[in-house]
């Protein structure tokens, strides 16, 4: 039985992004799941809040505070596999129009993409490391109903660019070994022998 598979993909994926690409889904993926727990915890927070508020007249006043923090570790561990899958907003028309003119432009485009992105993600790590260590030297903490040290929510920025940075590092491999990216199907394929 023959593996009918399209030409791009069927390359054969170079060792050293294979190697990375397994590692990265493991990484993305674990951030991912953490980051779609998240999303179930502060669902279920959200639902007892109302629950609380509505059917018992005693709102809790920390459930606000803490799905709002709980938000930002979603978002920044959800962006790297988001990004590595392809779905971040792009312009499509755009997108779209170069890959079926000029596949050197597309491949242009998504150089010019990746090295901007992986520019945003060294800020990310670089300011976001520098405010987390400047709100822990000065003590800062939350305002509200939940007063925890601000730099805890402050390092997830410098973790969410790391992470983003990873991907970039990948993406920038796939299209100098001229490897299909991920989110057109350039997944690592085991030879089929059967």
């Amino acid at each position: 039985m023959k593996n009918h598979e399209n030409p791009a993909s069927a390359r054969q994926t170079p060792a050293l992004v294979a190697g990375i690409e397994r590692v990265l889904g493991g990484i993305t993926g674990f951030a991912m799941g953490l980051s779609a727990i998240g999303i179930l915890i502060a669902l279920g927070l959200v639902v007892y809040a109302v629950v609380a508020r509505y059917g018992f007249n005693a709102a809790p006043t920390w459930v606000d505070d803490t799905v709002g923090f709980m938000l930002a570790g979603i978002v920044m561990l959800a962006t790297a596999s988001t990004l590595r899958r392809g779905q971040h907003v792009s312009v499509d028309m755009l997108t779209g129009a170069l890959s079926t003119r000029s596949p050197r432009a597309k491949r242009i485009a998504d150089l010019w993409s990746a090295l901007a992105v992986g520019v945003f993600s060294v800020m990310l790590i670089v300011n976001g490391w520098e405010t987390a260590m400047s709100s822990r030297m000065l003590g800062i903490t939350t305002s509200g109903n939940v007063e925890i040290p601000i730099y805890w929510l402050e390092l997830l920025l410098p973790l969410g660019g790391g992470l983003m940075l990873l991907v970039t590092i990948e993406a920038l491999l796939r299209l100098l070994t001229n490897t299909p990216s991920l989110a057109t199907g350039g997944h690592h394929h085991e030879e089929n022998t059967q």
